[in-house]
């Protein structure tokens, strides 16, 4: 066991002492439905590894709490997202890329089941870089399949969808 943290901790001093090699991202929101009465909170950090200046690897947690409504139960929501980044244009401020990933969730109903959902898929994004170290985040869309995900609202199936409900923003730290 000693050796095994050993190597964890030689691997992650490694990783740390590349320079402009990781990022931490994310996004937060919190939604008050004044019809059904119930509000909804969701919190989802992003990390990544830069391989190269095309290629990214990195993951996404999400953890959402739906509160309460007049026609419907509460709810907590836990998903994991790893991901491969692929940044196809970049110049000095901005970056276009695709995200290509697999996702996995769990939603837990109050005095209820379990319901395990997973999405495979990819979702275009745009960075604005706005310092050395931050940029602007954004997605837009999905292409895939996604059966009970957490963020499907009950939409299961394949196809594409660009709307207003599939968009997230956020910032990334790159050190």
């Amino acid at each position: 066991m000693k050796k095994f943290l050993l190597v964890i901790a030689a691997v992650l001093g490694f990783v740390s002492a590349q320079a402009q090699e990781m990022y931490l991202g994310g996004g937060i929101s919190l939604w008050r439905n004044t019809e059904a009465d119930r509000t909804s909170f969701s919190i989802a950090p992003d990390f990544g590894y830069n391989l190269s200046e095309r290629w990214a690897v990195g993951g996404e947690l999400g953890i959402a709490i739906n509160g309460k409504g007049d026609n419907s139960p509460q709810t907590r929501s836990f998903a994991i997202a790893p991901y491969a980044r692929y940044s196809y244009y970049e110049n000095k401020v901005v970056r276009l890329f695709i995200d290509m990933g697999v996702g996995i969730s769990t939603t837990k109903v109050k005095d209820g089941n379990r319901d395990n959902g997973f999405e495979i898929g990819f979702k275009p994004g745009l960075a604005i870089k706005l310092n050395d170290s931050f940029s602007f985040i954004t997605k837009v869309g999905f292409a895939g399949y996604r059966k009970d995900y957490y963020r499907s609202m009950g939409e299961d199936g394949f196809g594409v969808t660009v709307d207003g409900e599939n968009i997230s923003i956020g910032i990334d730290y790159e050190f």
